[in-house]
């Protein structure tokens, strides 16, 4: 039986790539066509995205994919080293169960939050508002303060897939942007973190699933793998992910913003 899903992306590769991660396949499996290409428009903004349709060959009893917003990171294998590097950005020590191959990773729970009413919060939902009109997307900041005093703002709308942008990159422009916009001139800087359609979370849930993933790959085949470059806090969710797994170790290499983080076979870590 013929099947088919359509997906979008920034370009027509993003797109295909979001395919084949949802259904598991490899592109050689299935059968692509392209609806819409991609046009750009200002910063980002105003364009259209590419759109395709994959189709593939599927049982009557089709096994169900698992929905993600964002393909996990691509890897290159590499010989073994013959020493393991030392990890940089180590991750922070916390007390947690040994991983296995297999296990799910799960992500911790944050202390709750509470709305926040002063001036900070004006300042960001006022910047924000404009940004969203000006870039024409229907979308408000919902802020809550942190336990930590650090302002967490989420973006509550539909469609908003274009202010996220590939890998996140648009939100975390926003999101300087917005931290600029608030601090300029303050002797007292506060810290804004800006999400949209959980992808945060999201996100690094769908890192730590590619460390466990990566990590099971480097033991069985005894060979380092060095995952596609990532921003310092995404190379910090790997490093953490696998700071208590048997069997390897981790280290980044590079610089901005190219800088990447390999997985080390280490048979003498236990």
């Amino acid at each position: 039986m013929t099947k088919w899903i359509e997906t979008t992306g920034r370009s027509e590769e993003d797109a295909i790539s979001a395919a084949l991660f949802q259904l598991g396949l490899e592109r050689d499996d299935v059968s692509i066509q392209v609806i819409e290409r991609a046009k750009s428009g200002f910063l980002g903004f105003g364009g259209n995205p590419a759109k395709v349709r994959v189709s593939y060959e599927a049982p009557d009893e089709e096994e169900q994919v698992r929905p993600v917003s964002q393909p996990e990171p691509q890897v290159r294998e590499e010989a073994p080293a013959a020493q393991s590097a030392p990890q940089e950005e180590p991750a922070v020590s916390q007390e947690q169960n040994q991983v296995k191959p297999g296990d799910e990773v799960l992500i911790a729970q944050e202390e709750p939050a509470v709305q926040a009413e002063d001036d900070k919060a004006e300042q960001i939902r006022t910047f924000l508002t404009g940004l969203m009109e000006h870039l024409d997307v229907e979308a408000q900041p919902v802020i809550t303060l942190t336990p930590e005093g650090h302002y967490k703002v989420v973006l509550q709308g539909q469609g908003l897939g274009a202010i996220i942008g590939r890998r996140g990159e648009t939100l975390d422009a926003i999101q300087q942007l917005t931290n600029y916009s608030v601090n300029r001139g303050q002797s007292k800087r506060v810290r804004i973190h800006l999400d949209a359609e959980n992808y945060r979370a999201k996100r690094e849930e769908s890192l730590q699933r590619l460390a466990v993933k990566v990590a099971g790959r480097v033991i069985k085949y005894r060979k380092n793998v060095t995952l596609e470059p990532m921003n310092a806090y995404e190379r910090h969710v790997i490093h953490t992910a696998l700071q208590e797994y048997p069997g390897v170790s981790t280290y980044s290499t590079g610089t901005e913003p190219n800088r990447r983080t390999v997985v080390v076979y280490d048979p003498d870590k236990k």
